[in-house]
C-alpha cells in the first residue's frame, strides 16, 4: 500500500469540517503552507479540486460535499483503530462468552465460586467449562479457549502463565477408617489398605508408589477412576483410601471440610512433590481488557480459597 497514504484521509476530513486551509491547519498543529501542500496531494490522490475560492473563502465541491460525511466516519475509525486500546471495561453491561478448559476436580471445588463472583459483577457474561483431557496448547493458539486452569505441561513457549496456588497430595479415607484409629499413618499401614487411584490415562504408578518402593513397600490398586472427585466418592464409600490434591478438600484445607464430605484427611506418610496450578492463556489475550478481568476474577478467587 505504498501509495496509500492514511495521513491524507485525517487532513481532508480537517478541511471539509474547517472549510478552510487556515483552520484545519490549526486544528492538526501544522503550518498553513504544509496543509495547502496536503491539499495539492489529496486533489491529485481524488482527481478533484475539494475546496474552490469563493470571495474570500472556500467551498467544497459536489463530489467534496458527497465525501464528508464518509470521510468524517472513516477518520474516525482509523483514529480508533490506531489508538492505544483503554484498559477499562463495563463488566456490568458486557455481553461476551468465554470458554475456559479445567480438570474435573476444579469444576467440582472451585467452579461454583467463579461462576458466583463472575455473575455477581458481570451477570450478562456466559461462561463455557471444558474438559481438559491433556495439556495439549493447540486450544489456546487456535483460539479455540480463552483460559486455562491446571498443572503447566505445555511446551508452547509463547504461552503466558500465573501462579494461582501450591497444591500438594494428601490422603483421604472415610471416617472411622481403622487407618485412622491408633498411633498414626505409617508408611507401613498405609501400604497395607487397600487403594483407589484417580488416573485420566490409566496408568497406576503415581509418586506415592515410587516413594513407597524406595522403602522396599508396596501398595494394592484395587480401583483407577477417571478423576480426583470420583475417588473420593468411592473412598467415601468403601475402606478403599485415596490420594489426591489438597485443594480438593476445599477452602479450610483440612480435615473439617474432609468430614462434612464423609472423609477425613491425612498427611501421606512418604514424602511426595508439591505442585503448582496455574492460569494460562494465549498472548493474543493479554491485552483484551474484558479477559484482564476474567483472569483476575478467577485469580482472585483461587488465591482466596487456596491463599499460598
Amino acid at each position: 500500500m505504498n501509495n496509500v497514504d492514511l495521513n491524507l484521509l485525517i487532513a481532508l476530513d480537517a478541511l471539509l469540517a474547517e472549510g478552510s486551509v487556515t483552520g484545519a491547519a490549526r486544528r492538526l498543529g501544522l503550518s498553513s503552507s504544509a496543509m495547502s501542500r496536503t491539499l495539492t496531494r489529496l486533489r491529485s490522490a481524488t482527481g478533484d479540486p475539494l475546496l474552490v475560492r469563493a470571495g474570500r473563502g472556500l467551498v467544497p465541491t459536489p463530489r467534496a460535499a458527497e465525501l464528508r460525511d464518509r470521510v468524517h466516519d472513516l477518520s474516525r475509525d482509523v483514529r480508533a483503530v490506531l489508538r492505544p486500546q483503554t484498559n477499562h471495561v463495563d463488566v456490568a453491561s458486557l455481553e461476551r462468552t468465554f470458554t475456559v478448559r479445567v480438570s474435573e476436580a476444579f469444576l467440582e471445588f472451585l467452579s461454583a465460586r467463579v461462576v458466583a463472583a463472575i455473575t455477581l459483577a458481570a451477570p450478562r457474561i456466559r461462561l463455557r467449562f471444558a474438559a481438559r483431557p491433556d495439556k495439549d496448547a493447540r486450544p489456546l493458539r487456535e483460539g479455540l479457549i480463552d483460559l486455562e486452569i491446571g498443572v503447566l505441561g505445555t511446551s508452547a513457549p509463547e504461552i503466558r502463565t500465573r501462579l494461582l496456588f501450591h497444591d500438594r497430595l494428601v490422603g483421604v479415607a472415610r471416617a472411622g477408617h481403622p487407618l485412622l484409629a491408633g498411633t498414626g499413618v505409617t508408611p507401613e499401614r498405609y501400604a497395607a489398605c487397600n487403594h483407589v487411584v484417580a488416573s485420566r490415562e490409566g496408568n497406576v504408578i503415581s509418586p506415592v508408589d515410587d516413594a513407597l518402593e524406595k522403602l522396599g513397600l508396596k501398595r494394592t490398586i484395587l480401583v483407577v477412576v477417571p478423576g480426583y472427585p470420583d475417588a473420593m466418592r468411592i473412598a467415601r464409600q468403601s475402606d478403599l483410601v485415596a490420594a489426591v490434591p489438597r485443594s480438593c478438600l476445599g477452602n479450610s484445607l483440612g480435615s473439617d471440610h474432609g468430614a462434612t464430605l464423609g472423609l477425613e484427611s491425612f498427611e501421606c506418610p512418604v514424602p511426595t512433590p508439591g505442585f503448582m496450578i496455574s492460569a494460562m492463556w494465549h498472548p493474543r489475550m493479554d491485552a483484551d481488557p474484558a479477559h484482564r478481568w476474567l483472569r483476575d476474577t478467577v485469580m482472585s478467587v483461587c488465591r482466596t480459597a487456596y491463599p499460598r
